[in-house]
């Protein structure tokens, strides 16, 4: 269990010094044309080498991620990677010369505080399997969120960048959920297992949508939807179907430490959010993005693990 706290919390620390990078790179390329997603976003980032080396901790993230994924509950791991805010926006500091204000470093102290209370009551990963049902649940909601992503770019302002982040931490969340459905690694295992397809097409759905959130609408609208959707839905799953459960008589401090966790990063969303850069024009989307952010801001506010 030790082993998978330190992981978790070493998956935090390089998704949110990814964020540091990604965000700028996110922003500083210019947008396409039409809905809110563009699926040649991600081949215009990627020439980007702040982009780059963001995804080189995303992957070592994420390996870290799924050891922690496990061995101890998901919402535990889910917490964890909210308390990516925290961590991208202290690294803004010494990267990018950005200042926390008080209530930042306050919102800091609660995320930290909410994980305490959660390290001491967590108990065991669950070790049920999960039915078919559930593979093939995440499987529908990973295949339906392209789509769905579709039809939130056309939204207007606020509602198109919440829409997007929610629909990004929807996709996390299927490959938190989905992690724990691999039963088996025979190739004969991953081919027939559906949790296999959906973690790779709620992943790539979610990178999409964050993307496209972080590029053209207000960071920390999106950032907060992913907070969201990546931590709720996925400890909901795990509770019910995977048999996840606190340390005896200690499920009141497992909730108090998941809520000031989640609350702690939805703060550092709000007050992470500045006026934009004087002298951007229209580089990058920036103009026409609602509450963009200046580099340093949007990091402050943006989210880990991801572009």
């Amino acid at each position: 269990m030790l082993l998978g706290m330190v992981c978790a919390f070493a998956s935090a620390l390089c998704f949110g010094t990814a964020s540091v990078f990604q965000a700028v790179a996110a922003r500083d390329t210019p947008a396409g044309t039409g809905s809110g997603v563009d699926a040649r976003l991600l081949l215009r980032v990627l020439t980007q080498w702040r982009y780059l080396l963001g995804l080189l901790l995303d992957g070592l993230g994420f390996l870290l991620e799924l050891v922690a994924l496990r061995t101890l509950p998901i919402y535990t791991v889910g917490a964890a990677l909210a308390a990516t805010l925290a961590v991208t926006a202290v690294a803004a500091g010494p990267l990018l010369g950005s200042r926390l204000r008080r209530a930042e470093w306050l919102a800091v102290a609660v995320v930290c505080g909410g994980l305490a209370l959660l390290a001491l009551a967590s108990g065991a990963e669950g070790h049920r399997a999960g039915g078919p049902a559930l593979r093939i649940g995440v499987l529908v909601l990973a295949v339906a969120l392209p789509a769905a992503g579709a039809l939130a770019g056309r939204l207007p302002g606020r509602a198109r960048a919440a829409a997007l982040g929610l629909g990004a931490g929807l996709g996390f969340g299927v490959v938190e959920v989905a992690v724990r459905l691999i039963d088996g690694f025979r190739p004969a295992d991953l081919l027939t297992n559906p949790a296999v397809y959906a973690l790779l097409i709620g992943g790539g759905a979610a990178f999409l949508l964050l993307t496209s959130a972080l590029q053209r609408g207000s960071v920390t609208t999106a950032t907060a939807g992913m907070v969201l959707g990546e931590t709720l839905g996925p400890a909901a799953a795990g509770v019910a179907w995977l048999g996840d459960r606190t340390r005896d008589g200690l499920a009141p401090l497992a909730v108090a430490g998941f809520a000031l966790a989640v609350a702690g990063a939805l703060a550092l969303a709000r007050f992470g959010e500045a006026p934009a850069r004087q002298g951007s024009g229209d580089g990058g989307g920036q103009g026409a993005a609602d509450g963009a952010a200046g580099d340093a801001a949007a990091l402050s506010g943006g989210p880990g693990r991801r572009p």
